[in-house]
């Protein structure tokens, strides 16, 4: 009867030292990554801890560490638990910022113009995020023109006020706290506010709601280069900008704006996306190229800013938004969800590298 070789917890991590993460170079041992190693006789378990739960390679990585300790000599049976720990990105900021409170990494996304559909890029992101099991919060900053209630389905909520803390409760949908402009003006009457008001307006959104304990806090801005969005950059650390833009000429021009103006506050652009992108035939599921092409890859390799992905062009979209239910909600396994759920993947993985650059390796762990 043949004696089955002794699996040691050394062996395990040394085998697991040759996996290399696809984003951060390094090994996972190395990284901190490896957690909870379990030896019982021929079977192997541990937990494989992530950087987010939205991490696009995690099917990849977990391939990789099962092929790797399958090699152990002695090794039958493998258990991996996949689990995720978002960082904070506290790495950027002037300072003078103060972080918020619970909150580890803040999205602005943004446009050079409006509509380019900003706010239901900005919903979906959340929403894909929460579901991918982040916790979320999506911040209507767009004083003038709050969308994010109706697109949530949240236009008649109210936020309530917690009288201990003195903070208004952000409202909840989809798993995505939100708060907004929305929630407290009555609604069809207009915001008439002066530059300042503005301002303090985006401060009080960021310092006096109960936000709890968040991975990513997605601000929705208003179109341009205004008083948001310049009150956002100087008041906290920023993980990144995400800027939103349609294929036109046109559209990649401005945007070109909002991103010199991010990259002037010391801001990372995280990624460029396009929306409006192209028109998916239902029937043949065909791309046809309405308006343009390729404006958005071109404006990220002449800006040498990561592009995204694109975000078709489809009637469906906006009747999701205008009814309250987000494509990556309604239709969960449909193309545009998919569309949106890639470009979430790919913001969240942006974070998470810009958050390692940041934080000492021993931190890190």
């Amino acid at each position: 009867m043949p004696i089955l070789a002794t699996v040691t917890p050394q062996q395990v991590l040394a085998a697991l030292g040759t996996v290399i993460d696809p984003d951060l170079h390094k090994d996972l041992v190395t990284l901190g990554m490896i957690k909870n190693v379990q030896i019982d006789g021929p079977r192997v378990s541990f937990t494989v801890e992530l950087t987010t739960p939205a991490c696009p390679l995690k099917a990849e990585i977990e391939r990789m560490c099962r092929a790797a300790v399958a090699a152990v000599p002695g090794v039958e049976d493998i258990q991996i638990e996949m689990t995720a720990n978002v960082r904070a990105n506290t790495g950027r900021g002037i300072p003078q910022q103060q972080a918020l409170p619970g909150v580890k990494n803040v999205v602005a996304v943004a446009s050079g113009k409006g509509g380019v559909g900003k706010s239901t890029v900005s919903a979906n992101i959340a929403c894909a995020l929460a579901q991918m099991g982040a916790k979320v919060g999506l911040l209507d900053a767009d004083i003038y023109g709050p969308s994010i209630p109706i697109i949530m389905g949240v236009e008649d909520a109210q936020p309530t006020v917690d009288e201990k803390k003195e903070k208004l409760m952000p409202v909840e949908r989809y798993g995505v706290k939100i708060i907004s402009m929305g929630f407290l003006q009555p609604s069809g009457s207009a915001v008439i506010w002066r530059g300042p008001m503005v301002a303090k307006a985006v401060q009080q959104f960021l310092r006096d709601v109960e936000w709890g304990e968040i991975d990513y806090l997605v601000v929705d801005l208003p179109p341009g280069t205004g008083d948001a969005q310049l009150t956002l950059a100087q008041a906290i650390p920023l993980s990144g900008a995400v800027v939103v833009m349609t294929p036109q000429d046109l559209a990649a021009a401005v945007a070109v704006k909002a991103v010199a103006m991010f990259q002037r506050l010391d801001v990372p652009i995280l990624g460029i996306v396009e929306n409006m992108s192209y028109f998916l035939c239902p029937t043949c599921n065909s791309r046809h190229h309405i308006f343009s092409h390729g404006g958005g890859q071109q404006a990220a390799e002449a800006l040498n800013v990561p592009f995204f992905g694109a975000i078709p062009l489809a009637a469906d979209i906006g009747a999701e938004a205008d009814e309250g239910t987000p494509s990556v909600v309604i239709n969960p396994d449909g193309p545009y969800a998919e569309a949106f759920r890639e470009v979430a993947e790919r913001v969240a993985q942006a974070i998470s590298i810009g958050a390692r650059k940041f934080v000492p390796l021993a931190m890190a762990k």
